[in-house]
């Protein structure tokens, strides 16, 4: 998600730094980045001078101090683990420069969770893309109760900016919009397969032929990463409590078994080309 956020924005104009703890996964991401541009010319998506453009509007940074320095927006995209993000936020504060605004991708941790990591809680909030984050149009803002107005005016405009439609939810709730529509549908869906009324297949068809959805429930959670789907519904039943908001059993026994969807080869489907 970081790397295409990161892509994205650049090719609308903006100097981006990306920054990952992992050396190796900056690597991959530059590799990936020439590729992609490399490709969209080739398919006559793209010109070639804007893909140098754009290339030239990206720089990758393994320092978080000297990646931050100087922004007016970071967008932390790791990981959903509360901890691990309070961490990253409360480093953030420290070394981005005080008008910097802090959001996150999160699709389940309110920013609510990880303004209290910082000394800045009016310039923080989600600003939470869909995968895959160059093609999806959607992006939902969410104001906390701590969001100064400013700050979601400002996001609502950089994601337009930045080709985007701007959902904007102007209090926090779990999950937010797109993803308390999609946990109804998945959970339903796993129901009935679960329970043996119908396939996964079937069911994906009857989502996409009698619904219009362009992609059954499956096939989606797929996509998505099964892990991205598990970990959002432990952070649900953390959340209220409830044992039955809990990750489904066939969802967990894929992630136990490392089945995570596409970027496995193997989830509800199996990708034998990777």
């Amino acid at each position: 998600m970081g790397r295409q956020i990161a892509l994205n924005t650049a090719l609308h104009g903006y100097q981006v730094t990306l920054y990952d703890v992992d050396p190796a996964a900056l690597r991959d991401a530059t590799v990936w980045v020439g590729d992609y541009l490399r490709e969209r010319v080739a398919r006559g998506r793209l010109t070639s001078s804007d893909s140098e453009s754009a290339l030239g509007r990206l720089r990758t940074q393994d320092d978080v101090a000297r990646a931050v320095e100087s922004a007016d927006l970071v967008i932390e995209a790791a990981t959903e683990d509360l901890q691990v993000k309070r961490r990253i936020f409360a480093e953030l504060d420290r070394t981005a420069k005080p008008s910097a605004i802090l959001a996150t991708n999160s699709s389940t941790i309110g920013s609510s969770k990880l303004a209290g990591a910082t000394g800045r809680p009016g310039k923080v909030a989600n600003l939470h893309y869909f995968n895959p984050a160059l093609v999806m149009q959607a992006v939902e803002v969410v104001q906390g109760d701590h969001t100064d107005e400013a700050t979601v005016q400002t996001l609502l405009e950089f994601a337009r900016r930045t080709g985007k439609v701007p959902i904007h939810l102007r209090k926090e709730i779990f999950g937010f919009a797109a993803n308390r529509l999609l946990d109804a549908l998945c959970r339903e869906a796993i129901f009935l397969a679960e329970h043996d009324y119908a396939t996964a297949e079937e069911i994906d068809l009857a989502a996409e032929k009698a619904l219009g959805h362009p992609m059954g429930p499956f096939r989606l959670m797929d996509l998505i990463g099964l892990d991205v789907i598990y970990l959002m519904w432990q952070e649900k039943v953390r959340e209220s409590g409830r044992p039955e908001d809990g990750p489904p059993q066939s969802i967990a026994e894929r992630y136990e078994r490392g089945d995570l969807g596409r970027k496995t080869g193997r989830g509800w489907y199996t990708y034998p080309d990777g």
